[in-house]
């Protein structure tokens, strides 16, 4: 069935969620990195950041929704033909973006929304302020937010390289199971 995973393969669901994710990930980091050059005088930032907040929201539901999936469709296990060390770098890189894909977008949130406004997503919808923070608060999950985008960054290039690896040098045929 597409909608579960199999022992050697995710799903239809999981592929979706994996890719999309990806790429918005990859569009935001893209739109941060350009929106934090501009200045805020320049009609540009505003779109920027309204695209930004609205993509956020919508990784942030994903991801919600990939959490929730993840409980009903257990992740094959990983391919036995990875070493030791190799296994235990991919649950570790695996849970670091995990967490990064929640902390990210919860912190972008809460700096979005620590002037008392909801977000608007794209004209679709209002995500509401669900918890109000202060000024200093506001300061350090700006913090969180850029250093756990880059850092994110280079887990996602490392991901990736590893990935690469794993099918065209190795041969295990590694992408297979996210294609």
């Amino acid at each position: 069935m597409p909608y579960k995973n199999i022992p050697d393969q995710y799903s239809l669901i999981a592929k979706l969620l994996h890719w999309l994710i990806a790429l918005l990930i990859i569009a935001l980091s893209g739109i941060g990195w350009w929106m934090v050059g501009l200045s805020y005088y320049d009609p540009w930032y505003h779109d920027s950041l309204n695209w930004h907040k609205s993509l956020g929201i919508i990784v942030l539901l994903m991801v919600g929704f990939k959490v929730i999936w993840s409980f009903v469709d257990k992740a094959p296990e990983p391919q036995a033909t990875l070493n030791a060390f190799e296994r235990i770098a991919s649950s570790l890189v695996h849970s670091i973006l995990r967490l990064a894909m929640m902390i990210i977008p919860i912190t972008g949130y809460l700096v979005s929304t620590s002037e008392d406004a909801a977000i608007e997503v794209f004209d679709w919808f209002s995500f509401p302020v669900l918890l109000q923070i202060n000024e200093r608060a506001r300061d350090i999950a700006i913090d969180i937010h850029y250093y756990f985008a880059y850092a994110t960054l280079a887990l996602v290039v490392l991901h990736a390289a590893a990935a690469l690896k794993h099918q065209f040098i190795d041969h295990k045929g590694t992408l297979k199971r996210m294609l």
